[in-house]
């Protein structure tokens, strides 16, 4: 649960959600996307449509088992262009093979996602939210469990789309990369503890406050939600 949450994402802002287990991550980037629903206060979306908010879930709680192949994973990212309900054409399947392309799995269009690596199925979810071209990016722990190698690359793609300047928020465990490469920090704990530019939001006192001290941390941030 989030409770006593007040502020805004500028456009253009990347900013990374941070907090410890249970702090509400994940149930904030779904009130965001329009799929959970909030009991109290409101959510001013600017009058975005929700078809313009793209979310990435984290890839540990999506079943890879249904029989689909990474290119038709991918295509499902033009929904809300086509309707969900209308044929995937071959002009479909050719930018969903594209965007395979852009996250280097040019020769996995027609791997069935059960037989990829953690790392390998990240990008195939990278790939999918390349075609929504949503505006704003909601990405919940999408470097976990992947190896140094993909992180760069996914990091490097994320990194593009803010230089396009949509809106990103990203939950996060790793300190280290939210001090490198992210500008703005929302720290959760039950509550907001801060929210602005990373270094203050991120201060000794925060952490602290928020119960991420170092050594219970690295313990820790391997655990989903």
């Amino acid at each position: 649960m989030v409770q006593d949450l007040s502020g805004s994402f500028a456009p253009g802002s990347l900013t990374a959600l941070i907090g410890p287990n249970g702090a509400g991550k994940t149930t904030l980037l779904r009130a965001l996307a329009g799929l959970h629903p909030v009991a109290n206060g409101r959510i001013d979306r600017g009058g975005l449509p929700r078809a313009k908010i793209a979310l990435l879930p984290q890839a540990s709680l999506l079943d890879r088992s249904f029989p689909i192949v990474c290119r038709d994973v991918v295509a499902m990212g033009l929904m809300g262009e086509i309707g969900a309900f209308r044929t995937i054409r071959p002009a479909h399947l050719r930018l969903a093979e594209a965007a395979l392309a852009a996250v280097s799995l040019s020769d996995y269009a027609n791997r069935p996602i059960g037989s990829l690596s953690a790392g390998q199925f990240q990008r195939v979810l990278f790939a999918r939210i390349m075609l929504q071209d949503a505006p704003v990016l909601l990405l919940d722990e999408p470097f976990n469990a992947v190896d140094a190698t993909t992180m760069n690359d996914l990091l490097r793609i994320l990194r593009g789309w803010h230089a396009q300047g949509r809106t990103i928020v990203t939950v996060l465990h790793d300190l280290d990369l939210v001090h490198d490469a992210f500008p703005r920090t929302l720290l959760l704990a039950g509550g907001q503890i801060a929210w602005g530019p990373t270094a203050a939001a991120l201060s000794e006192a925060n952490q602290q406050r928020a119960g991420l001290s170092r050594p219970s941390w690295a313990l820790s941030h391997q655990h989903a939600l």
